[in-house]
């Protein structure tokens, strides 16, 4: 059996591991979800998603801070101002992974009732589904389909090492360096042990 290329590649650009870095947790989901469901406040995702009060705020300053997410001020009669949430341009990109999320939870995960949701098309009213295409436009029925390439990013696991090795090289140098005993040699006269200067160096008596 051949192997995976990818074994030969290291993984530290990949960008699904970047992008669960950002949404990777069933909180920033949840208030995903709701807010695709139009709700915006906080009070309505409180009681929607079940997370606690400190936990959905964390999630709402996270998935602002990385610009999923817009604050918007509102002001009810006789209430001081407040804010909701509303998706920005990145935050809506991220509905096909809902659609994905939806999708396979209706077939493998769905209570005996159904799903609570499904999707249909605003104009027509047809049942939506997330089909995956090639930039020719062939449809794409399975994972088998499609074969991974090396990308941009791609970087081979052996230069990977060498970088790896180097940079531990310059941080043991540095540890060294910053230690007691390497401090006490770089301040002695031209920094070497007992102020001796090396054979041949700049000004020596020979």
């Amino acid at each position: 059996m051949e192997r995976p290329w990818v074994l030969g590649y290291e993984t530290r650009n990949c960008t699904i591991e970047a992008a669960l870095a950002v949404v990777g947790d069933r909180g920033s989901f949840l208030v995903l979800r709701e807010a695709f469901n139009g709700v915006r406040r906080f009070g309505d995702m409180q009681r929607r998603t079940g997370l606690p009060r400190q936990i959905l705020s964390n999630r709402l300053s996270a998935l602002t801070g990385q610009g999923l997410l817009r604050k918007a001020s509102y002001q009810e009669p006789g209430q001081r101002q407040r804010s909701e949430y509303r998706l920005t341009r990145k935050g809506m990109d991220l509905f096909p992974v809902l659609v994905a999320l939806l999708e396979w939870g209706g077939k493998y995960a769905a209570s005996p009732d159904g799903p609570l949701v499904e999707l249909r098309h605003a104009d027509c009213g047809a049942p939506v589904r997330l089909a995956l295409t090639c930039s020719a436009g062939h449809m794409l029925d399975s994972a088998r389909e499609v074969r991974p390439v090396p990308g941009p990013g791609a970087v081979l696991a052996a230069r990977a090492g060498r970088r790896e090795q180097a940079g531990r090289r310059a941080a043991a140098a540095g540890r060294a360096e910053a230690s007691p005993a390497g401090r006490a040699v770089a301040q002695r006269p031209g920094g070497h042990a007992g102020g001796a200067r090396p054979p041949g160096a700049c000004g020596s008596g020979g």
